[in-house]
């Protein structure tokens, strides 16, 4: 549909308003250069470091509740993260190359099953979000040991944390400071600065406290550890997914290639599995397991490595690296509480977005453009789980979440191949075999059932994981549910709010009364959100109510050989109801406009709509037509019949009569070229056999039925 444009009013009435493309003028040409310049500087090295970030910051918190479950085995536990880590960065890599959208997991299931599957995954990743700034805090506040020992005092911890929140929510609501290149290089200092110190604990570790046997003292697989505390040490591991999530909703900010994709896929696990094996090794020669248990997971549960780094000696250089390790720590930790919570504001936006949640949840602030609200609700909440400095239970649900949102990915890619087989991707997960002539990821299908194994182990043995996480879940998909279901929504179908729509924007006045018709399609959407982004409501119109009016209309034309006032079929009217509903769901999540239905009864469609709109009093009508021949048009309008010719021809009979009889402004919107031809060559497909899963749904149909 034409966006909103500038000026609402350019012509005389009558006059149909087309915008411009976005992008030419001068303000086109500062957003493309920013977006030049984010895409010059985002790239692979960024992406390894938004990854490695999580994974740094998950060593500093997921050692000490991982040794405390697997004790002699944690670094075959670590070992075996890193392959499902691996796993899992082929998935993500197929996936965001496939689908470059701000959401990861969430996105692929979309594409892959429907919006419950994407629901599922969104919120499952919202309740590690919180947890995850919860723990991160937590375990912040306990590194913070070293050069502050009030901290010990649970008050004085608890007060820490609370300032640490506080700081961490302001950040998130106001947004990142500084432009991209600022931002990488600030990713990539903390990185580099994080993996030297980790390098020489390993180094030092192995030079100062050569010791194997300690490693392996007491190791007794089945019973010390037993089978649930390696499954769970293996899901608490797994919680570094959340980087990847990060890295893939950068993805349509991206430009890497393949070769560099490659190498991203194979990097990224091998550091992982050296530093976190060599890590693990390192503490277990430092604080062995001794009864059944290891200071890992007991003393030093919420700062294992400076539990380390204490075992080391005695000297001055080696209490300078604890302070220096306990500083780098906590800035590590703040900046992945930072990370989780802005996440969590990311996931919410996208699904109000997607109006898989009420569209006032993800609001964004007028000023920064964060989904303020729930960045708040999710800091007070993250506070309050701080409060009872319960480190196991947070991983442990953590767990849960994260082996949730990675079950899904890798199902979701599986299933995109079948989908979407002859789609381009820049990587392709490989080891791949034959099955009805698609090739299906050995990969991905082996990191399915993985995790979904570990998932159910999590459920099975950890109390706090299964409470939290199935009634978390069970409140969401009831809630998701009945949304969509008291809106007239389609639970599984996909619909889609603008931007506009999530902001709480002063914006000078339009129009105050707008008259659609609509006809029951997919367009129906595009037409009503037009309206809502163009109401507004003036001194004349509707003062005293305060609000701006959409009047759509559903038009039953009747043939001359029916009395005008005669019955209508039973399938007519309720094709009329819920296409009104519809467009009432969808206008009203605008603030200050209503939306006015009724259905009418005409000899001729086009002299309906002028007389509707007159006697009504509306200042606008929207409405669906072929649009003007030629290709520069707004966003999602442009040739869709590819019409030559006259005004007359492009535009049809309808629109025609409409623009030369009507009163008021005349806007019309039609699909983009793009979107009409993909539509017409599925059509082709699906009648030569050509395609396989990939057939029109009854959206599309409706769409070329209205054309």
């Amino acid at each position: 549909m034409a966006e909103t444009p500038k000026d609402p009013r350019p012509g005389e009435p009558g006059e149909p308003v087309v915008d411009a493309t976005p992008g030419e003028g001068p303000a086109g040409a500062g957003r493309s250069a920013a977006a030049a310049l984010l895409q010059r500087t985002v790239g692979a090295r960024t992406v390894f470091a938004i990854t490695y970030a999580s994974v740094a910051g998950g060593l500093y918190l997921l050692l000490g509740p991982i040794a405390g479950n697997a004790l002699g085995a944690t670094p075959f536990v670590m070992a075996a993260a890193a392959v499902l880590f691996g796993l899992a960065v082929m998935t993500f890599a197929e996936g965001a190359s496939l689908h470059p959208e701000r959401s990861g997991s969430p996105t692929f299931a979309r594409h892959a099953f429907d919006e419950v599957w994407s629901f599922v995954a969104a919120w499952a990743l919202l309740l590690d979000s919180v947890l995850l700034t919860a723990a991160a805090t937590l375990a912040a506040t306990n590194y913070l040991e070293v050069v502050w020992h009030e901290t010990s005092d649970g008050r004085t911890e608890i007060v820490l944390a609370a300032l640490i929140l506080l700081f961490v929510t302001i950040r998130a609501v106001r947004g990142d400071a500084g432009g991209p290149a600022t931002r990488v290089v600030r990713l990539v200092v903390v990185v580099a600065v994080d993996l030297l110190l980790q390098v020489l604990v390993v180094v030092l570790g192995l030079a100062l406290l050569h010791d194997p046997g300690s490693i392996t003292n007491g190791l007794d697989l089945g019973t010390s550890p037993d089978w649930q505390g390696v499954l769970f040490g293996l899901g608490a591991a797994m919680v570094v997914v959340t980087g990847l999530e990060s890295a893939s909703g950068l993805a349509g900010e991206l430009r890497v290639g393949r070769r560099d994709l490659r190498r991203l896929v194979a990097t990224l696990p091998v550091a992982m599995f050296v530093l976190f094996v060599g890590v693990a090794l390192v503490g277990l020669m430092a604080l062995p397991v001794q009864g059944g248990e290891t200071a890992l997971g007991e003393r030093w549960v919420d700062a294992p490595v400076i539990g380390i780094v204490d075992r080391l000696s005695d000297s001055v250089v080696v209490d300078a690296l604890k302070v220096v390790v306990g500083v780098a720590a906590a800035a590590t930790l703040v900046g992945m509480a930072l990370a989780s919570l802005s996440s969590a504001g990311r996931i919410t936006a996208q699904l109000a977005r997607h109006r898989q949640m009420p569209t006032r949840l993800g609001r964004l602030h007028p000023r920064f453009g964060t989904p303020w609200l729930v960045i708040v609700a999710a800091g007070v909440i993250a506070m309050v789980l701080v409060s009872f400095r319960d480190m196991d239970a947070l991983v442990g649900t953590m767990a849960f979440g994260a082996m949730t949102a990675v079950t899904i990915a890798h199902l979701s890619i599986v299933r995109l191949r079948f989908k979407e087989p002859d789609v381009p991707r820049e990587y392709r997960v490989p080891l791949n075999v034959r099955v009805r002539g698609v090739a299906v990821p050995v990969p991905a299908v082996l990191g399915a059932v993985l995790s979904g194994l570990v998932w159910v182990s999590i459920v099975v043995s950890h109390p706090a994981a299964r409470a939290v996480g199935l009634i978390w879940m069970a409140i969401g998909v009831v809630a998701y549910v009945t949304y969509r279901r008291t809106h007239r929504l389609p639970v599984r179908g996909r619909v889609v709010v603008p931007d506009a729509a999530l902001r709480r924007e002063a914006k000078p006045v339009e129009y105050g009364s707008i008259l659609v018709p609509v006809l029951g399609t997919a367009l129906d959407d595009d037409l009503i959100q037009t309206a809502g982004r163009l109401a507004g409501g003036d001194d004349e119109t509707d003062l005293e109510e305060g609000y701006a009016v959409i009047e759509a209309v559903w038009i039953h034309v009747l043939p001359m050989s029916l009395p005008i006032d005669g019955p209508l079929a039973d399938g007519r009217r309720a094709e009329a109801k819920a296409a009104l509903a519809r467009a009432r769901a969808v206008g009203e999540e605008y603030d200050g406009v209503r939306v006015a239905t009724s259905a009418v009864r005409a000899r001729s469609y086009g002299r309906a709509i002028v007389d509707e709109a007159e006697r009504r009093g509306c200042e606008a009508i929207i409405m669906v037509a072929p649009p003007p021949a030629g290709r520069a048009r707004s966003g999602r309008t442009g040739s869709a019949l590819g019409a030559l010719g006259g005004r007359g021809e492009a535009l049809g009979e309808t629109a025609r009569y409409v623009v030369d009889h009507a009163r008021c402004q005349v806007i019309l919107g039609a699909p983009s070229l793009e979107e009409t031809e993909a539509v017409l060559r599925r059509r082709r497909e699906a009648e030569s056999g050509a395609a396989r899963d990939d057939r029109l749904d009854d959206d599309d149909e409706a769409w070329l039925d209205q054309l």
